[in-house]
């Protein structure tokens, strides 16, 4: 830990030159930037980003890989004099992006988001023929969920139901699927068992996102027809690109601006922006994120977990 800090501390000089991305006379330094490894694909992205924002914007980027959402915003929160690593963005999933403002007092600042962030639903799905053609057919049955930590595949599905009159634990049963804790629902684990869980019988229905559910149409991950999508939640919106409280705003307006300098035209950029699932970097959007603010809230996840050394 202590390399990381003289590392870091040897990055942080502060330079003025010409940027040849932007064409302005602006001051630079490293951008130290955090995202969860989720699965071994994100190495590969970030390695693309990080060329990017090197060779052709023009920015000192480096990226600290955590293995949780928690440990990343702890480290996005935390002082200098803290025994952890510190950094300056953090690349969280929606939930991450409610934390870190939550326990920041609302100091942390959204930067940009991806275009497939915008309107994502949660789908409950059944088997096609079977006993549940609609949300009152759940009543005193079994719907599988995924990690209790995604927001999609867990924490929205529940408060939207309940918002139907369908309790969890009184109006119907749910089984589980924890496997990605951490993780927010990244890895998609959980929501192949809860897929998993419907067709073989363990569940009447299961709740997944609406992305996960395209893939299993389009990739054929089912046979076809034998899932029908019952019922679709209102949309929400998904990851946020999150700075610090007090991360300079000219270091915060260039990394943006380098991001939306990507184009899905250039191969070069193509190839990172589909790895990450994205055709362009938007603005943030801020109205798609009440419903899983009030959810997390209801259901404990604004509780500030205690303070632990964030694995980097």
């Amino acid at each position: 830990m202590s390399a990381f800090r003289r590392d870091r501390a040897a990055t942080e000089r502060v330079t003025i030159g010409l940027n040849p991305f932007r064409g302005k006379i602006i001051m630079s330094r490293t951008i130290w930037v955090g995202a969860v490894a989720y699965d071994p694909k994100v190495v590969t992205i970030w390695e693309g980003m990080r060329r990017y924002f090197h060779e052709e914007a023009h920015l000192s980027v480096e990226v600290v890989l955590f293995q949780s959402y928690e440990a990343q915003v702890t480290a996005l929160l935390a002082s200098p004099a803290d025994p952890l690593p510190r950094i300056d963005i953090a690349w969280n999933t929606n939930l991450a992006y409610l934390q870190a403002d939550a326990w920041s007092g609302h100091g942390c600042r959204p930067i940009a988001m991806r275009d497939t962030d915008l309107a994502w639903t949660t789908k409950i799905v059944a088997v096609s023929g079977g006993p549940v053609a609609g949300l009152a057919d759940l009543r005193d049955r079994t719907l599988a969920l995924g990690s209790r930590d995604s927001g999609h595949a867990a924490i929205l599905p529940v408060h939207f139901l309940a918002r139907q009159g369908l309790v969890e634990g009184q109006d119907y049963r749910t089984l589980r699927f924890d496997t990605d804790i951490g993780k927010h629902g990244d890895t998609g684990t959980s929501e192949v068992e809860v897929v998993r869980a419907v067709l073989d019988g363990r569940a009447e229905a299961g709740a997944i996102g609406s992305p996960f559910w395209k893939a299993v149409r389009s990739e054929r991950l089912v046979p076809t027809g034998a899932l029908s999508e019952i019922w679709t939640s209102p949309p929400y919106n998904h990851c946020m690109f999150t700075a610090r409280p007090n991360l300079d705003r000219v270091v915060e307006r260039q990394f943006a601006e380098a991001l939306s300098g990507m184009s899905y035209d250039d191969p070069s950029h193509r190839a990172v922006l589909d790895a990450e699932g994205l055709s362009r970097w938007v603005a943030p959007h801020l109205d798609g994120y009440g419903s899983l603010r009030e959810a997390a809230a209801q259901q404990g996840f604004f509780n500030r977990p205690a303070a632990t050394s964030a694995d980097a």
